[in-house]
């Protein structure tokens, strides 16, 4: 039996207090191990990913209940491909924004005018693993590994492709607003080439948020916490350009330090989260496009393409 969800106003309280409870226990709910089956992205069940905070929330929830599968159905799409939700197995809430007008009166001119709005809703939606007769795509075998050389070659070629201005010097990774410019150490410097690449891609998350690309400003909503949610957005994107490109994340553990001030942030506004992973998904798909990775599209099997509007 499907669960009713959870009062759409409290949604988002809901969301960052998951959020809360998975830092305030030191875990970072968007390090996940990239070496899944097929793309580690969540996937709806066209085949297609889940973005912003809906990538978090079934991360989260994939390793709460250690589900094999990165698909995602509703209790809907599971019945059209043959499948069954299993009795017993709980639903997970992903959310979405629904647009509509409202007439608004102009209180000096007393016109009527349509206000466009949008507001918070939510869907259930389960994983291939809490359906039973699912075709086989949903349960992907892992993928094998390129060639070392081919793969190196062409994540390489991928940050080769990102026109950011590069210098290796010194033992810290930074990047520099003022002069839009990152400094790497030597990649001799790390355990191995995806590391570097892994610390390289945070720092280009920054890069993005510069004004003559992405113009990320936080600091008229967050005032005295926007360096802290820059931060943020840098970590998420980070992590979600490792899914894509096959890369580790783990091991940037110097950023714990900013746990303490992304719990405030989160505690005192509870649309902070959903703000950062919507940034950090737009930083993602601008290093994805620039890198020459956008374009690239999975054959989308037949009995998935009516699930896919």
């Amino acid at each position: 039996m499907r669960k009713s969800s959870p009062p759409l106003r409290s949604l988002a309280d809901t969301i960052t207090k998951a959020i809360i409870e998975r830092l305030e226990a030191g875990t970072r709910p968007w390090i996940r191990p990239w070496n899944a089956a097929g793309s580690s992205r969540p996937l709806r069940a066209c085949g297609t990913p889940y973005q912003g905070i809906n990538t978090l929330l079934l991360w989260m929830a994939a390793e709460t209940a250690g589900h094999g599968s990165p698909f995602w159905l509703t209790y809907h799409q599971a019945k059209l491909l043959g499948g069954k939700v299993r009795k017993g197995e709980s639903g997970t809430n992903a959310i979405f924004y629904k647009a509509y007008s409202k007439e608004v009166e102009d209180r000096e001119t007393g016109l009527v005018q349509d206000e466009a709005r949008r507001v918070l809703k939510s869907f259930t939606v389960f994983n291939a693993c809490q359906v039973d007769g699912l075709p086989e795509r949903f349960f992907p075998a892992p993928r094998p590994l390129p060639e070392p050389t081919a793969r190196d070659l062409a994540l390489d070629m991928f940050f080769t492709n990102i026109p950011a201005r590069l210098r290796h010097q010194g033992s810290e990774a930074f990047y520099e607003p003022g002069a839009d410019r990152i400094t790497m150490p030597d990649p001799s410097a790390f355990e191995d080439p995806d590391h570097y690449r892994a610390t390289l891609a945070h720092e280009l998350s920054h890069w993005t948020g510069h004004d003559s690309r992405l113009g990320r400003s936080l600091a008229g909503r967050f005032g005295n916490d926007a360096y802290a949610v820059e931060e943020l957005i840098a970590e998420l994107a980070a992590a979600m350009l490792g899914a894509e490109l096959g890369l580790p994340v783990a091991h940037l553990d110097h950023h714990a330090s900013y746990l303490a001030s992304w719990l405030k942030v989160l505690k005192s506004d509870s649309r902070a989260i959903l703000t950062a992973a919507a940034k950090a998904e737009e930083a993602c798909k601008l290093l994805l496009r620039l890198g020459g990775r956008a374009d690239e599209a999975a054959d989308v099997p037949e009995d998935a393409q009516r699930l896919a509007a």
